[in-house]
């Protein structure tokens, strides 16, 4: 496979909440999609005479139907406005679920409420001292991940088409749904390794729940089968469960974990680390044998 290798850009964070099924979830099913769509086409109808008839049967055919499509330039401005406002909403899951998966620092935070209690002696400042604590947590998760998504604002996602569309092995590719573009997804392959990677998942918060991300996972993993990627990888810091069953049922496997992993602008001062940890999800989904 002959292509231009991609320039560096920020490290991939998936950002796929939707896990709702589609029509097919095996591998078989991703051969067989459309390149153009990923929805099957309705069985075509009856010929009329009227092309009035036809025209409104065709509306009706379309209705509630999600086509995945390749981007386009006249995408640019909203595909940077989902992929903005997905990475925004991992704000507060990473300052407070994230806080779950940290027992170390669970403990940290209880002694230090000990602490203020036996120091102050006062049980109200000690009350507040959890609101405090999770205060900087959000503080510091804000602070990091708006420096992401500077940094990816201003790399791959600041010219979609020169990064994804021109370089042969990588493309990027946009959900519609009514007319309107409701999410996005891009692969970059990586001459090397055989591989191609998944990256900048995303779907509109208003239109969730309808197999959207499965169906974007799905167009990679067509788009991999075709090109003969021998494997698609994945990374992600995604907190919530939901993006993980997601990737699970595409037929990914979770191949490792990076703890406290490092984003751009992290200063790794004690005080971030003491507020912002990240773990970095690593899955495979291998195609044939290297």
């Amino acid at each position: 496979m002959n292509y231009s290798s991609s320039k560096m850009v920020c490290e991939t964070k998936i950002v796929a909440e939707d896990h709702n099924s589609i029509p097919g979830s095996s591998q078989k099913d991703a051969q067989i999609v459309s390149s153009s769509q990923i929805w099957p086409l309705m069985p075509a109808a009856a010929p009329v005479s009227s092309s009035l008839v036809a025209a409104e049967e065709e509306d009706a055919r379309t209705k509630d139907r999600v086509y995945i499509r390749e981007f386009q330039p006249s995408d640019q401005e909203v595909a940077r406005r989902i992929f903005y406002e997905g990475i925004l909403e991992r704000i507060p899951s990473t300052a407070f679920r994230g806080l779950k998966q940290e027992p170390l620092i669970q403990i940290l935070y209880a002694l230090l409420i000990v602490l203020c209690f036996v120091v102050t002696k006062s049980l109200l400042t000690t009350c507040c001292l959890p609101f405090f604590l999770m205060g900087l947590r959000y503080y510091y998760s804000r602070k990091v991940i708006l420096s992401y998504l500077e940094c990816a604002l201003h790399t791959d996602m600041s010219d979609i088409e020169n990064y994804y569309m021109k370089p042969s092995g990588s493309c990027f590719w946009v959900a519609v749904l009514d007319g309107n573009v409701v999410g996005i997804v891009a692969a970059r392959g990586n001459e090397e390794d055989n591989v191609v990677e998944l990256r900048r998942m995303s779907v509109d918060s208003s239109y969730r729940g309808k197999g959207i991300a499965k169906a974007l996972g799905r167009k990679v993993l067509e788009f991999a089968m075709l090109n003969n990627y021998s494997s698609i990888v994945l990374g992600t810091t995604a907190v919530k469960m939901v993006a993980h069953k997601l990737y699970e049922s595409l037929g990914f496997q979770h191949v490792g974990i990076v703890e406290n992993y490092t984003l751009p602008g992290m200063t790794h001062s004690i005080t971030e680390r003491m507020f912002f940890q990240l773990r970095y999800h690593r899955y495979r989904l291998q195609l044939s044998e290297e």
